[in-house]
């Protein structure tokens, strides 16, 4: 198998046809598409995620905070708590572990989340350092997302720009070959974007107003989210490829090495489905905390489309993100 993500026809066919136990305190289930579980505990919901770190060595305990809370934050819910099991090969030092703990803690300071146990241990199963984080989030229960309310002429919106991740991680791990290729000032834009990997702030804003469908765009990039989104509410998707913003050391970067920056990792940026009617107050109110954001195309009946050069193309689901083929 690739590297990466298993493809979705994988995960369907040897993951979730393996899960057959179903308790009536499950609200959302294990899915394409789906960043949580939701649990039912009364008025309120719990709201689960978790994810590992694989892709890079840099900023790992900061990366493992902010991914899982985006998932939570994606389904409009509040992060809570959080379980962090980090994995050191033979080697590793004391002053490795505390830098993945620091790190950790300043951003599950910023955004207001405890970390509240996980497993700590050095073992020669792995070669590099893995660390995995689990987050716990609160909701209202009449405040659950639910892709079921999608409806055909619904917007298409994403926050900040695309491959925010991927950037982030190519322009620190490969700076010296960068090097060679683009101008400094790429590079040091690209490093940058690792601060604009949250999308909390966008998830609770969206999640107050009240949308019903949001997803964080991880591996695969747009692309792999705008299938997801499609097969999340079992409608069809349609983008304009030029309405995607793209920063320029993204854009550089995918260029000089060859990879598709719309199939490149982007958490950091959000796609959720709105109503039009709420368009402008979430454009608005994105605005005022500091947050663009961009209409990219609309719910239809069916198919997955991008329109490049005035041409409709199929969006097939989501490969092995880009990043793997540079790292």
């Amino acid at each position: 198998m690739k590297v990466g993500k298993l493809p979705n026809e994988v995960l369907e066919k040897i993951i979730f046809s393996s899960i057959s136990h179903k308790r009536n305190e499950v609200l959302t289930r294990a899915g394409i598409g789906k960043d949580c579980a939701v649990l039912d505990f009364g008025e309120n919901v719990c709201v689960v995620s978790t994810d590992p770190i694989t892709g890079t060595t840099q900023d790992i305990g900061k990366l493992a905070v902010h991914i899982s809370c985006n998932d939570v934050a994606s389904n409009g819910a509040e992060p809570v708590g959080l379980l962090m099991t980090i994995l050191a090969p033979s080697g590793s030092t004391e002053e490795d572990i505390k830098r993945i703990m620091e790190d950790a803690n300043e951003v599950a300071s910023e955004l207001n989340v405890e970390i509240i146990g996980g497993h700590t241990e050095v073992t020669d199963a792995v070669n590099r350092i893995i660390v995995s984080t689990t987050v716990l989030g609160m909701q209202s229960k009449k405040n659950m997302l639910n892709p079921e309310n999608v409806k055909v002429g619904d917007k298409i919106i994403i926050t900040k720009t695309i491959g925010i991740e991927g950037t982030a991680i190519i322009a620190n791990e490969l700076e010296e070959k960068l090097k060679a290729l683009i101008p400094q000032q790429l590079i040091d834009e690209g490093k940058s974007l690792i601060e604009d990997i949250s999308v909390v702030t966008e998830g609770k804003v969206c999640g107050h107003i009240g949308v019903p469908y949001m997803h964080d765009i991880t591996e695969g990039g747009v692309f792999g989210a705008v299938w997801e989104t499609g097969a999340a509410t079992k409608k069809g998707v349609k983008i304009q490829i030029d309405a995607i913003p793209l920063k320029e050391s993204t854009k550089g970067i995918c260029d000089v090495l060859n990879i598709n920056p719309y199939k490149l990792i982007s958490s950091g940026s959000l796609i959720l489905v709105s109503p039009t009617e709420k368009v402008s107050k979430i454009q608005k109110e994105l605005q005022e905390k500091g947050i663009e954001s961009s209409v990219i195309g609309e719910i239809t009946e069916k198919d997955i489309l991008v329109e490049i050069d005035g041409e409709l193309k199929e969006i097939e689901s989501p490969d092995s993100d880009e990043l793997y083929k540079v790292l």
